[in-house]
């Protein structure tokens, strides 16, 4: 109705001889709503210096995709990219994965197979997926790379990601913001579904459909630009969007990230069995360590990112712009000593707010014993 009611006017106006520019519907005598429709016909925009009457303002799916590209960019995302809300291509391969016990003891990657493999089952109606970053890398910090003999042995690494505040509400937050400014200056109608890593949503094979990257042979999105720091979100929506084409893989003959993982958790390149990788048994592992992956692991506590270090896309990668991703105690480097004989208040005091209680207080005091042991061998 809104899109009808400033058409006509627009249609009016231009046929006697009033201007109909970007300037008067800028500032035009306009209601708040069709101010509201004005904006998004101002944001897709193409540059000619006036709006004549046969242009519709009925947004397309490519005009409403750029829009939303525009939200995601204003809210503090580094890249937005669009897929269809279809079954991913590789579901097979999923159960394949699952099946051979690739996921470890992560017994709910078997949870939930169906939305995992298909998100049009986890929002009615859906038509598009939104996929966003948000780079989480920093420069300047001396404890990227490995240990050296010249650093203190009683220091433990924690991965880049965790260094910061916990990604999961970062990221959210974020999501929220955009959802709630795409309802407030958006007419149509629609339905979102945010998914921040905990929904059961396969993000890197949605994202690698968007156009933010490939999947590179150490099993994580790559970009020639942003490089593989970076956390993925994304909403799930019923607006009919235009989707990105997907990027091509430039991994090419490189295969350093294969070569470097400490544990060998890729069988072949695109593969990786979570149940020997160091993030898998430093964050998800409850048990007891086996001693041939334990004399392995060297001095990381929390995750690991010698497949990131050594990627040559990773180089030139820019930081993050993001204030609640910067450095903050006890990271970079837990104290071994410290967390050795850390209470579960000490824990909790030391750790809120962060990603780090991802992996419990036990679970943190066995990777302490395991880094000092393999520091003194």
């Amino acid at each position: 109705m809104i899109h009808e009611r400033f058409s006509a006017l627009i249609r009016d106006r231009a046929r006697i001889g009033q201007p109909t520019t970007r300037s008067w519907v800028e500032h035009g005598n306009l209601s708040v709503a069709e101010r509201r429709v004005n904006r998004l016909a101002r944001s897709c925009f193409d540059g000619s210096p006036s709006y004549h009457a046969s242009v519709t303002l009925t947004p397309t799916p490519a005009e409403l995709s750029q829009y939303v590209k525009r939200i995601a960019r204003s809210v503090g995302f580094d890249s937005c990219g669009i897929a269809g809300a279809a079954p991913i291509g590789r579901s097979d391969y999923v159960r394949e994965w699952l099946d051979r016990g690739r996921a470890g003891t992560m017994q709910y990657m078997h949870k939930y197979f169906e939305p995992r493999t298909d998100p049009t089952l986890l929002l009615k109606n859906a038509k598009s997926i939104i996929m966003v970053t948000l780079l989480y890398k920093q420069d300047g910090v001396e404890t990227v790379g490995r240990s050296t003999p010249h650093e203190p042995t009683n220091r433990g690494r924690v991965a880049m990601y965790a260094w910061g505040d916990d990604y999961h509400k970062v990221v959210k937050t974020k999501l929220f913001q955009m959802a709630d400014r795409m309802r407030e200056e958006l007419a149509e109608a629609f339905e979102v579904k945010a998914c921040v890593d905990t929904a059961p949503l396969l993000e890197r094979e949605v994202a690698a459909a968007a156009g933010l990257g490939w999947i590179g042979k150490n099993t994580l999105v790559l970009d020639r630009k942003l490089g593989s720091y970076f956390f993925l979100g994304g909403l799930v929506t019923t607006l009919d969007l235009a989707p990105d084409t997907p990027e091509v893989d430039h991994c090419g003959t490189c295969t350093a990230c294969l070569d470097a993982c400490p544990t060998g958790a890729f069988p072949a390149p695109y593969e990786m069995d979570a149940s020997r990788c160091i993030s898998y048994l430093t964050i998800e592992h409850r048990s007891h360590i086996a001693d041939e992956l334990a004399d392995r692991m060297s001095d990381w506590v929390f995750g690991c990112d010698v497949c990131q270090e050594v990627c040559p896309h990773n180089r030139h990668a820019p930081t993050t712009r993001e204030p609640r991703f910067q450095l903050r105690p006890p990271s970079p480097r837990l104290d071994l000593d410290d967390v050795s004989t850390w209470t579960i208040e000490d824990y909790r005091l030391h750790l809120r707010g962060s990603a780090i209680k991802r992996a419990k207080l036990d679970m943190l005091q066995r990777n302490a014993r395991i880094a000092r042991n393999n520091a003194s061998s």
